[in-house]
């Protein structure tokens, strides 16, 4: 009898801590695939294959393009620069992975590649969102304020602006990173997502910890609407200062630069919030899916032509480059 006792007190403490330790035995996450038929999981990589290699395309001349020619060594081209840097390593952290599993027919990402994927992914899209701010102000004072463009921004304050905004993006990423995975998950390990995501990741939490990274999370898009606000404080300020000038040209060029970058701008703010502060009411695979590709997919894709090939100075350098590379040849 003693015996029999001592077996059943030993049980309920074992599977307690199995419980327990369930959140520590997760060793891969199941992301969320984009079709279930083989032929549309092979359409979706090679629809994949094409976006990458436009964006690796595009940002790819745009930097080497930059760097090359010393005409191009201006505030508004050095924080293009280091747009097209962050949207490179933007999107090539979340697309290969999502095209290799395509490929495979798999959904597993292991744990030590999600909590990477989520860093990285965090790190470079908050800093890119930061940058945006800041080539905002560039263009205010480049419009409104342009006998005192080469005064207010200056080689180091360029160097120290851009620095601001990759700072930002890591201290972001590493605060959300280390709450998100502190968090005890014991309702599986399949995400509704097809990259790591904080708000699927949440939601696989069974402790009310998962509070206190919501409540980042509600302070980080504060933070992002205030930035939203100064940008459109800016153009409008922009707008006011276009509409004075004389020149129909002068006034198209203005407009074809600023309107861009204030449509993807509202872009990342409309679906960043939509994504982390949605009532769980409104949430369906479908939607969260195509909302995802289109702040995490779309900007560093469009982003080339959105800000620099439709730049008669970036075409022309281009031109210069190509033609020194046929010649060197």
């Amino acid at each position: 009898m003693k015996i029999k006792i001592r077996r059943t007190e030993d049980k309920d403490p074992k599977q307690r801590k199995q419980q327990m330790s369930n959140s520590s035995s997760i060793t891969q996450f199941l992301l969320l695939p984009f079709a279930d038929t083989r032929e549309l999981q092979l359409l979706h990589f090679w629809l994949f294959l094409g976006i990458y290699l436009a964006a690796l395309l595009g940002n790819g001349l745009i930097i080497t393009t930059i760097a090359w020619d010393q005409h191009l060594h201006t505030p508004m081209y050095f924080f293009l620069l280091n747009l097209s840097l962050l949207d490179l390593g933007c999107i090539s952290t979340t697309v290969p992975k999502s095209m290799d599993n395509s490929l495979w027919d798999t959904r597993a990402i292991s744990y030590s590649g999600c909590a990477a994927q989520l860093f990285s992914f965090a790190f470079l899209i908050v800093a890119e969102y930061s940058l945006l701010t800041v080539m905002s102000c560039d263009r205010y004072v480049a419009i409104c304020k342009p006998l005192h463009y080469g005064t207010l921004l200056g080689s180091r304050a360029c160097v120290h602006m851009a620095a601001a905004a990759w700072a930002t993006g890591f201290l972001s990423a590493l605060l959300h990173t280390a709450n998100t995975f502190s968090l005890p998950l014991c309702k599986g390990n399949a995400l509704g997502q097809f990259f790591c995501e904080i708000p699927q990741i949440l939601k696989l939490s069974c402790s009310q910890s998962y509070l206190r990274e919501a409540g980042l999370l509600v302070v980080s898009a504060c933070l992002a609407f205030s930035c939203f606000v100064f940008v459109l404080f800016s153009y409008v300020q922009i707008l006011r200062a276009v509409l004075r000038i004389p020149s129909e040209q002068g006034r198209h060029k203005a407009f074809s630069t600023c309107l861009p970058h204030l449509a993807v701008v509202s872009l990342y703010v409309s679906t960043g919030i939509f994504t982390y502060l949605k009532p769980p009411s409104i949430s369906s695979p479908s939607l969260d899916l195509v909302v995802s590709v289109l702040y995490s997919v779309v900007p560093p894709a469009v982003n080339p032509l959105i800000y620099s090939m439709r730049n008669q100075e970036i075409k022309d350098a281009l031109c210069k480059l190509m033609t020194d590379i046929f010649l060197k040849q």
